[in-house]
């Protein structure tokens, strides 16, 4: 692992960060919240620390190798959750603890919040914690891949480390700094049209803004602490759904249909069909047990809050219109193990991704027909491509991984005194990045220790990296020469 790199990278990554921190600076003059000296302040201290890292580090810079990509993904998103900490440790007081939770949250596009009174916070916070969320969601380390070269190293390393999924190796033009360019102006497009739709639809111009940041990058945070239920709009709600879906969907897969102008690629698709068959039936079942339980009265209203929430935790994003840990039945549980599924690979969407449980179900398919026929020899395909066998081992062993890394986060947290039904629904929320939980956490995690909250920033980092990632760091291969 070479030094130089690490310190070059995050030198980039510090400039990026200074960068971020012009919007809520101009936002805290706008508004005259008194907060402009410390964003000031943090600013300048990332600048001068990322000046001295590239002076020290602008000779002699070695070649990045796949270990490097590795070490710096893990490296950036827990510098950049500490960094992002700054302003809310010196603007509200926040405890360590919180800071560091709240940051991670919104890097990671979880959602999840310790803060509350969100209405009368300054709004240049406000508009700093959801700008957190969309750098989040596309991936600070792609913003970082577009600067590389100007570094005299590669990116292609990076982006095996941090993009979602278990296929990597696609790109949407030849060089990574292009592919990092073509996502960030679709990641910008969809953002636009969002913010659009919901002043359209309603909002304010800084809601709209604000919540399209919390929108596409699916992370959640709201400006209101009662979500989205605050506007009591089903044309927003609607908004709302269409852009999270739009962020959970491979942004390979947008590239296509803008470039071909064809909206039938997303049917065509496999990964999307199982996505949106599964969103449909599943809020269907929701539907049907809310009308039967009379939970709702009408149909329409039954049918409204069913689909929105399904689509809200399916995509990994934890906007609320209504508080679904106390639906009837099974509905709660229902809705935490489809957040298990998550978005598509190559979005901004938490979970394991749709593809994983594509890959799962034909796999297991064929070993029923190999059952009944002993000698049969069929490939797993995916849009008429055979996958290779070790696309199938690495699903498999990232599942296995994900299950033992779940059942260990929730006996740890149950062993500092958490109650069951809390600690499935915090480690569920934090390790799929979906922000509502069940039990204590079902709308915020105020009540949650100190230690178990720097347990739970671990899980939203793990499952932001898919696991895989962070593990390989402390397996002894990594660290031989």
């Amino acid at each position: 692992m070479h030094l130089v790199i690490l310190a070059s990278t995050l030198g980039v990554l510090l400039i990026i960060f200074a960068v971020s921190l012009l919007p809520p600076i101009l936002v805290s003059l706008w508004y005259q919240d008194g907060l402009v000296t410390q964003f000031i302040w943090i600013q300048a201290i990332c600048a001068a620390t990322a000046i001295m890292l590239w002076l020290a580090s602008r000779k002699n810079r070695p070649r990045m190798r796949n270990r490097d990509g590795f070490a710096i993904a893990t490296m950036m998103w827990v510098v950049v959750s500490v960094l992002g900490a700054l302003p809310f440790l010196l603007c509200l007081d926040m405890s360590l603890a919180d800071s560091v939770f709240e940051s991670t949250s919104a890097f990671t596009t979880t959602g999840a919040t310790t803060i509350l009174g969100l209405d009368t916070l300054p709004k240049s916070l406000l508009f700093y914690r959801q700008e957190l969320q969309w750098l989040g969601g596309i991936g600070v380390i792609i913003s970082a891949i577009a600067l590389l070269p100007m570094l005299g190293v590669g990116g292609m390393q990076l982006m095996r480390a941090e993009t979602p999924g278990p296929v990597k190796e696609n790109q949407l033009t030849p060089r990574i700094r292009g592919t990092a360019q073509v996502v960030w102006l679709l990641y910008l497009g969809i953002t636009t049209a969002c913010a659009l739709c919901y002043w359209l639809a309603g909002m304010s111009a800084f809601d709209a803004v604000a919540h399209s940041f919390a929108t596409v990058s699916t992370g959640g945070f709201s400006t209101h602490d009662a979500s989205l239920a605050y506007f009591d709009n089903p044309m927003i709600e609607f908004v709302a759904v269409v852009f999270m879906m739009a962020g959970a969907m491979n942004f390979s897969l947008h590239f296509l249909v803008w470039r071909k102008r064809d909206m039938g690629y997303y049917l065509r698709n496999e990964e999307a069909r199982a996505l949106i068959t599964l969103v449909i039936v599943t809020a269907l079942i929701i539907a049907w047990v809310l009308h039967k339980d009379g939970h709702y009265g009408s149909t329409a209203h039954t049918l409204r809050f069913g689909f929105f929430q399904v689509v809200s935790v399916v995509t990994s994003t934890g906007f609320g219109i209504s508080d679904f840990s106390v639906w009837p039945l099974m509905l709660p549980i229902l809705l935490m193990f489809i957040s298990f599924v998550g978005g598509c690979a190559g979005s901004t969407a938490g979970g394991m991704k749709v593809i994983r449980f594509v890959v799962l179900a034909k796999q297991a398919g064929i070993e029923v027909d190999r059952l009944v026929h002993p000698h049969l020899v069929k490939p797993l395909t995916l849009d008429g491509k055979i996958i290779p066998n070790k696309v199938v081992q690495t699903v498999w062993a990232y599942f296995a991984i994900y299950v033992t890394a779940f059942a260990l986060l929730m006996l740890a947290l149950m062993q500092g005194g958490m109650d069951q039904v809390t600690a499935f629904g915090a480690v569920t929320t934090c390790l799929n990045n979906l922000g509502p939980g069940l039990g204590d956490v079902a709308s915020n995690f105020v009540s949650v220790t100190a230690e178990q909250k720097w347990m739970l920033s671990g899980a939203m980092l793990l499952g932001r990296l898919e696991i895989f990632t962070i593990f390989v760091i402390f397996t002894p291969a990594f660290w031989r020469p």
